[in-house]
């Protein structure tokens, strides 16, 4: 605010004194020119063959007891001789004189006793006369020409007054814009600080604060949005290690099984000359079994490793789901995978979704077979049960035993089992449902497994539909 009023008062300052100035100098000019215009008179009388001696004794009546009383004029003949006078005879300044003879121009100037003088010489156009004006500084022609300066230091003292209103009025609003943005500054550091925008006045630099503001905390809450990103991308990075080295351990343990019972028998057949065939012929088929086994564990591990680095690269085709849980069903039932359960299925004939035909038989026929070695049920199923505008809803069902529920949240992780053993004394790798769940997602669909309240498990799974 302070420079503001400074700048302001110098500016009203100087007007006032060009004011001040222009008055002073307007009076003056006021003066001189009727003093002028008296000589000019005196001219134009002549000029019109009028004796000048009444008009001069006109001008000396007319002006005694007044400003000018104290005139003096004089003419003189084209020889120098005076003619004629009226008022005081004095003394005119030398320079005054002077600069009057040089240039004709009425001028103002002061004696020896600082006395100022008007001094004006005319002459007529046939050069006959002259007229000399002079006029003495009196008191009268001191006071006419004298400015009052209270009027102009009352008005400088109310408009300075004016402006330290006016200025603090108007930088009210710049200030506290100002004030509300240092406390935003000071503050900015502190998470839970608060600014109110309702303070900020609706001008340019209101706006400008609040645009401020608004990509502080735009850029605050994209560092924390990036920072959060940054945290779940390194735990999912953090999360894929563990998995990945756990699954490392486990597949070193998966494959250290069969490849060391496939030793033992062969070194057993090996090293027994006196072995009967009989004996022989189940050792060597008891190797080929594990062979078997450590094959499709390594199938179901180059299955894994397939659909999680490549799943972008899986083509995806419109398929008709109903056709193909058909042919699974007639499939399950040649080749004797289902054991002792019937398989059901309630799907539209005209169902058709997005996927892979041969991942998504694949997944399918995992969940059957893992039914009907696990479950110890006599059916097992797949349903439609709901849909909306992108995505079918099915169900996968069996009526066996289900599992403890403490295990459900584990069913889809890599090489668990339910019991100890199990997986093996099944001939399973382990890696059936994780292959199932990761073939679902590769697919753009979810899945989830839960115990039926009748009996069982159901896996839900969703799949794109094609629209």
């Amino acid at each position: 605010m302070l420079p503001v009023v400074v700048c302001m008062f110098i500016v009203v300052t100087l007007i006032i004194a060009f004011q001040y100035k222009s008055e002073m100098k307007l009076r003056e000019e006021n003066t001189t020119r009727l003093l002028n215009f008296i000589s000019s008179r005196i001219l134009v009388a002549y000029e019109r063959d009028t004796n000048v001696r009444p008009f001069l004794n006109y001008i000396r009546d007319y002006y005694d007891n007044s400003t000018f009383e104290e005139v003096r004029l004089s003419v003189y003949d084209a020889d120098g001789k005076l003619i004629n006078a009226v008022g005081r005879a004095f003394k005119v300044p030398e320079t005054a004189a002077h600069e009057a003879a040089e240039g004709e121009t009425g001028v103002v100037s002061k004696n020896a006793s600082n006395e100022m003088f008007y001094y004006r010489i005319k002459t007529s156009d046939d050069g006959q006369i002259t007229v000399h004006t002079a006029m003495p500084w009196n008191d009268a022609i001191s006071s006419m020409l004298h400015v009052d300066n209270k009027p102009f230091i009352i008005l400088l003292l109310l408009s300075f007054l004016a402006v330290i209103l006016l200025s603090y009025f108007s930088t009210n609003f710049i200030v506290n814009n100002i004030k509300i943005l240092k406390e935003f500054a000071h503050l900015a550091n502190n998470p839970d600080f608060h600014v109110d925008e309702k303070k900020l006045g609706h001008d340019e630099l209101g706006d400008i604060s609040r645009e401020i503001i608004r990509l502080y905390r735009g850029r605050i809450k994209a560092q924390e949005s990036s920072e959060k990103e940054h945290a779940v991308a390194m735990h999912a990075i953090e999360e894929r290690r563990r998995v990945q080295h756990q699954l490392t351990n486990n597949i070193n343990h998966e494959l250290k099984t069969p490849v060391g019972v496939i030793r033992g028998y062969l070194e057993t057949v090996l090293s027994s000359d006196d072995m009967d065939q009989e004996t022989q012929r189940y050792f060597l088929t008891r190797a080929l079994s594990n062979v078997e086994r450590l094959c499709s564990l390594l199938n179901d591990v180059s299955t894994m490793t397939r659909l999680e680095e490549g799943s972008r690269k899986i083509i995806i085709s419109e398929l008709n789901f109903h056709d193909l849980v058909y042919a699974i069903k007639d499939d399950l039932q040649q080749s004797g995978t289902l054991k002792n359960m019937t398989f059901e299925f309630n799907i539209p004939l005209k169902c058709s979704v997005f996927a892979n035909p041969n991942l998504l038989t694949s997944a399918l026929t995992n969940l059957a077979r893992n039914a009907a070695i696990h479950s110890h049920g006599t059916e097992m199923g797949i349903n439609l049960i709901a849909e909306s505008d992108r995505f079918y809803t099915f169900s996968f069902w069996d009526n066996g035993n289900g599992v403890p529920e403490e295990h459900v949240p584990h069913l889809f992780e890599r090489f668990y089992r339910v019991e100890a053993g199990r997986s093996r004394k099944s001939g399973g790798t382990g890696l059936g449902l994780p292959i199932v769940k990761s073939t679902v997602e590769s697919l753009g669909g979810t899945i989830s497994v839960s115990n039926r309240s009748a009996g069982g498990l159901e896996f839900r799974f969703t799949l794109k539909k094609a629209l």
